[in-house]
């Protein structure tokens, strides 16, 4: 299982909000896909996926704030 953490994306990023998921749980997901929408405090960027697998489950939902590092979703690479 893959452990998908908010990246931090610049010196001064310590959280971002999850602004839209673009995958679904159970999708099949690649690597370098669109699978997250972030607001930072500078802008809202898309994150892509770290590894291809399926999601298997999405930790942190639509509209919640996440610390640097945090775990906001797993990937079955299996």
């Amino acid at each position: 299982m893959w452990e998908v953490k908010l990246p931090q994306l610049g010196s001064s990023m310590v959280d971002a909000e999850i602004v839209k998921w673009l995958k679904n749980e159970g999708d099949n997901v690649e690597e370098g896909e669109p699978l997250v929408e972030i607001d930072t405090a500078k802008a809202v960027t898309t994150l892509p996926c770290p590894k291809g697998g399926v999601l298997k489950q999405i930790i942190t939902k639509e509209g919640s704030v996440v610390k640097v590092g945090e775990i906001i979703a797993l990937i079955d690479t299996a």
